[in-house]
């Protein structure tokens, strides 16, 4: 049985195929794939990215017995069945990688929140920050283009720093203007990016403590990747190991999959 979970997020669609599994688990990843939608238009994009991803497994569509859809873009996949919340989606992905989550944090492109769940994976309470981009990865890239460094080396310069510099502004404009007073004053690029990056951090943990930091914790989204942030977040949140699954951006797709799969049964 092959059931399928995509995410619509607005940087790319993210699609899983998950089949029946007779291992520890119930259900095994299948296949994984994104794709970023360029001009496509994004009942277009979903289209594409489902089929591209069955080619590469192999499959057709008439082999995927349930579609579920996840993401800002949820209500455009047209043949998904049924839509599935990013808070529901991400905790039972998170879940599944980490049985003993509680604490799941989703840091993506433009939003960010927090996340409590339950045992088998529900969410039972969350916080976001979907009115601004401060509390997301959009904010840490622009003010990487302002320093003239990858996100990549963002989140590297960041780790070299030691100073703590707080930054005031809640919106990226005005957060862009410190930066580059920051840079006037010939402040150093490795203490601008952790000033930056503890100030992302702070604005999702004051997130994630309003549904409380319990058990064990787990980053998902793209910002897992910047490992700056994620010891900023470490530092914020005062906890010793947040856990990090090892392809992030897919997660909220595969709990997106496992719900369609756990509705079928």
């Amino acid at each position: 049985m092959i059931t399928a979970g995509i995410d619509m997020g607005s940087r790319s669609v993210k699609v899983v195929l998950l089949e029946k599994s007779k291992g520890d688990k119930p259900y095994a990843l299948k296949h994984a794939h994104l794709m970023l939608p360029g001009e496509l238009d994004a009942d277009e994009a979903a289209e594409k990215a489902f089929d591209e991803a069955l080619a590469a497994a192999g499959l057709g569509r008439s082999d995927v017995k349930a579609v579920f859809a996840t993401g800002a873009g949820r209500k455009q996949v047209a043949f998904a069945s049924e839509g599935i919340t990013e808070m529901s989606a991400g905790a039972k992905g998170a879940n599944f990688m980490f049985p003993n989550a509680r604490t799941v944090v989703d840091v993506g492109a433009e939003e960010g929140r927090g996340i409590k769940t339950d045992a088998e994976g529900r969410a039972i309470d969350f916080a976001g920050n979907e009115k601004c981009a401060a509390g997301a990865g959009s904010f840490a890239e622009a003010m990487s283009r302002a320093l003239q460094l990858s996100l990549k080396d963002f989140g590297a310069a960041s780790l070299k720093s030691e100073r703590t510099i707080p930054m005031n502004a809640q919106c990226t404009v005005f957060a862009e203007s410190e930066v580059v007073s920051l840079i006037h004053s010939s402040t150093p690029k490795e203490d601008i990016a952790k000033a930056v990056l503890d100030a992302v951090a702070s604005r999702v943990c004051a997130m994630v403590r309003r549904v409380g930091i319990e058990g064990e914790v787990v980053l998902i989204g793209g910002m897992v990747h910047n490992e700056g942030f994620v010891q900023s977040l470490k530092t914020a949140m005062d906890v010793d190991q947040v856990s990090l699954p090892e392809h992030p951006e897919y997660i909220s797709a595969l709990g997106c999959a496992l719900i369609a799969a756990e509705r079928l049964h």
